[in-house]
């Protein structure tokens, strides 16, 4: 890796953790360059301005949500089974990255609403992948693109806001029992939305 490759790295991960925190709105470039140690000018130099590297951030989280959703893909079986295995590989990619849902959960509270182009390029194509995916495992009546966007709904709600226990405690994505909990709603959730509608055959 280069000391180019390096810097580039070190912006783009003080950029990925301030734009997950505060919304693109509320991130500035001189925030990020104090968050990587460096001056706004070197920032400049590596990636540029605020929207080079907000669209930097958003294209290194799609590529690693697409790597992890193609592997989980290629290992799924056909089969209802196979299809909360692909659930439970999700739940596990967010834990290992929760800026991703954080980025998008921005976006969908209007943040960066000047770069309109990103649900096309990078939501959409992964949406298709998947429900296609699934229509090979559900039976006709299902609305596979609900089915497939309440998964990414709810694991990005839970990621970003947890459940509150009796105590008051919010326990999210860094709580083993919250998401042992959350991960066999989901599964559940899943299961009863895939079953055959009334009427329909099985």
């Amino acid at each position: 890796m280069t000391s180019s490759d390096s810097g580039r790295d070190r912006i783009l991960d003080a950029a990925t953790r301030l734009f997950a925190a505060l919304g693109y709105d509320g991130t500035s470039t001189r925030m990020i360059a104090e968050t990587a140690g460096l001056n706004v000018s070197t920032v400049a130099y590596h990636v540029g301005g605020k929207r080079d590297l907000y669209l930097a951030v958003m294209e290194r989280a799609h590529l690693a949500e697409r790597a992890a959703l193609d592997a989980a893909l290629a290992e799924m079986a056909l089969d209802a089974e196979g299809l909360l295995t692909l659930v439970d590989r999700y739940v596990d990619f967010c834990i290992e990255r929760p800026e991703v849902p954080a980025l998008w959960m921005h976006r969908w509270l209007s943040d960066a609403a000047d770069v309109a182009h990103l649900e096309d390029q990078y939501v959409r194509p992964l949406m298709r992948m998947v429900t296609e995916a699934a229509r090979e495992i559900v039976p006709d009546g299902v609305d596979v693109e609900f089915v497939v966007w309440t998964v990414v709904w709810c694991t990005h709600g839970f990621g970003c806001g947890g459940v509150l226990d009796a105590g008051g405690h919010r326990g999210g994505l860094d709580d083993p029992r919250a998401v042992a909990r959350f991960r066999a709603h989901m599964r559940r959730t899943v299961a009863a939305a895939i079953r055959s509608p009334a009427g329909s055959a099985a």
